[in-house]
């Protein structure tokens, strides 16, 4: 069972969400400040912080800083309605999502299992497509026949689509978690890569990037 840290100063709000997580099977602990929070994360085991922006003693933006210096768990932030500098503020410290205030519970629920599931992804190094392994820490690809070392941003990328086979992914996706969400260039840069991936992974059979028009790019299913 995952345990869902709730760091909010409103306790009808933790209420709320404690009372969906753990209708969905999820724990949950709750903090009223940030502080209180990083008491908590000190002495238990936390797979998942949401962090309210706005707090009393040490904000959202500044507990997401202290989390990421010293702890690697998915955080969902949650911001006032229209705040926008409140989520690019967010992204910036580290977080991995937001949610808007007013929200649903159900949408919040659905979040939470979703960033667990992508970390869990993220967290495994290496993986396997037909005959075809993709180790990302190694930056190789490797068949019965063959070894091929990529760049790290081709690997990253590769290893991205390869996790979801038959998973579509937009530009501004690939972008987000590749470059991150400061990243100034263009989606270009995502058109650019997978060019030079194809043309270097065309001896891979277990390979297959598909464009997806208006869409984006998925690795075929083997």
């Amino acid at each position: 069972m995952n345990t869902i840290l709730i760091v909010d100063d409103d306790s009808h709000i933790r209420k709320l969400m404690k009372l969906y997580l753990e209708n969905s099977q999820f724990k949950a602990r709750e903090a009223s400040d940030g502080k209180e929070a990083l008491d908590l994360l000190a002495h238990e085991k936390i797979d998942l912080a949401i962090i309210d922006v706005m707090m009393p003693n040490l904000d959202g933006i500044e507990l997401t800083e202290d989390i990421r210096s010293f702890l690697d768990i998915p955080i969902l932030m949650v911001t006032a309605k229209g705040e926008s500098q409140d989520k690019v503020n967010g992204f910036r410290a580290g977080t991995d999502d937001y949610l808007v205030k007013p929200f649903d519970p159900v949408e919040l629920v659905l979040r939470v299992k979703a960033l667990l599931k992508r970390y869990n992804l993220s967290l495994e190094k290496v993986v396997t497509v037909g005959e075809t392994t993709i180790d990302l820490d190694k930056l190789l690809v490797c068949s019965n026949t063959r070894e091929m070392e990529l760049k790290k941003k081709e690997c990253e990328l590769l290893f991205t689509l390869a996790s979801s086979p038959g998973k579509i992914f937009t530009r501004a996706q690939l972008i987000e978690k590749i470059w991150g969400y400061d990243y100034d260039g263009d989606e270009r840069t995502v058109d650019v890569h997978i060019k030079r991936l194809r043309e270097r992974l065309s001896t891979f059979a277990d390979l297959t990037i598909t464009t997806i028009r208006g869409l984006g790019y998925r690795l075929e299913e083997v």
